[in-house]
């Protein structure tokens, strides 16, 4: 089946007791298995079956089940954020000792977590400036890496094929994190990924009130991860999340296509005008790496950033001008979002880090939603015009 019809019906059966067509919310901590010969089966793995929420709830099953089929994985598994997938992941896969490399940038909380917790396990994480850094310098000890194919906030272009060609001659995990992409564009796994993570706060739910993680790929790795996330670090999605979550998913592929035309749009506009220095958005031809993101994927996202003359005070003057656009720190919902990453999103970061990653002052990053686009061009005309 096509993209757009495992959105809608994959993992998804009328309820055995109802009939009911969507997936009920079980709204239950835990479950009867009947005598206690059946507890210790099921305990023991020798006899499917529901236990404990923690581990397992059927609405998150019936989740798992469409994300995996979206992503063409053998398995998935759902939890509590974006950053509870990564640093699953990650404790699920490295040890004391291993090394870790990620291209930068990345999202301000994997920067983070990566650079302050990680290494705190006796984890060294090594950063590489491209794609390119990666091929010519990469550790053959290196035992995960982790990299996003339209950086945030940058849109920065990595050339997934050749991080992962690399991964593939050193032994390393390859772990892409698409979601500013998701898989109604691209889908990592298909050339050669082992993991792909979302946070599914963004484009997967899309209407912007829920919190959520995604995690799918190779089923061994998929268990060894499932067992570090849901039981001993505890961070399970809950029913209700999965449920809205399901929900969302149902319309990626339809809200796809109107994120990416709205943001090639958007990015023609700005890039006519003078008080803009600098555009970024991969779908522009002129964009550095345009065509990894054109031969990999069917589209470019709804993403878009911008720079302007005059530093902090030019992007605050554009930001509290802007009236369609609200200022929040999310990404991926059907309104239209715009923030300051430098401090906001990326403020966690060391001003060097941030210089590094080149997420400047004068940088602003547009998450283009679903309004018309001509009253979305009015707005950033108007709130340009007084810059």
């Amino acid at each position: 089946m096509k993209t757009q019809t495992l959105a809608v019906h994959a993992g998804q059966q009328p309820d055995p007791s109802t009939g009911a067509l969507n997936t009920p919310v079980y709204l239950t901590s835990t479950y009867s298995y009947g005598t206690a010969q059946e507890g210790k089966d099921r305990f023991a793995g020798k006899n499917p079956g529901y236990i404990y929420s923690r581990f397992a709830n059927p609405t998150s099953s019936a989740l798992e089940q469409k994300l995996a089929a979206l992503e063409g994985a053998d398995e998935a598994v759902v939890v509590a954020s974006g950053m509870a997938a990564i640093s699953s992941i990650v404790y699920a896969l490295t040890q004391q000792g291993d090394e870790v490399a990620f291209i930068d940038p990345v999202y301000g909380g994997t920067d983070a977590f990566l650079r302050n917790t990680l290494v705190r396990a006796g984890v060294k994480v090594v950063s590489y400036s491209s794609d390119d850094d990666f091929v010519s310098r990469h550790n053959p000890n290196t035992r995960l890496v982790l990299w996003e194919p339209v950086t945030n906030p940058t849109l920065k272009v990595v050339d997934s094929r050749k991080i992962i060609a690399v991964a593939k001659q050193i032994g390393a995990i390859t772990v892409c994190d698409n979601t500013f992409l998701t898989p109604a564009l691209f889908q990592p796994l298909s050339i050669g990924a082992d993991l792909v993570m979302h946070s599914g706060t963004k484009y997967l739910c899309g209407h912007g009130d829920i919190i959520a993680g995604v995690i799918a790929g190779n089923g061994p790795l998929i268990q060894r991860v499932r067992t570090v996330a849901l039981k001993h670090i505890g961070v399970p999605m809950g029913p209700q999340e999965a449920y809205l979550l399901q929900r969302g998913v149902k319309t990626l592929p339809l809200r796809m296509r109107a994120h990416c035309d709205n943001a090639k749009a958007v990015a023609e506009f700005l890039a006519t005008q003078e008080k803009v220095a600098a555009v970024y958005f991969p779908g522009l031809a002129a964009h550095p790496g345009h065509q990894a993101i054109a031969d990999t994927a069917s589209g470019f996202g709804g993403m878009v950033a911008l720079e302007l003359h005059g530093g902090f005070d030019a992007c605050a003057r554009l930001l509290d001008n802007l009236t369609l656009f609200a200022q929040a720190v999310s990404l991926g919902d059907l309104e239209s979002l715009a923030c300051h990453p430098a401090s906001t999103t990326h403020a966690a970061m060391t001003p060097d880090d941030r210089a590094r990653a080149n997420v400047t002052d004068k940088l602003v990053r547009l998450s283009i939603g679903v309004e018309d686009i001509e009253d979305l061009l009015a707005d950033l005309a108007q709130a340009l015009a007084k810059v």
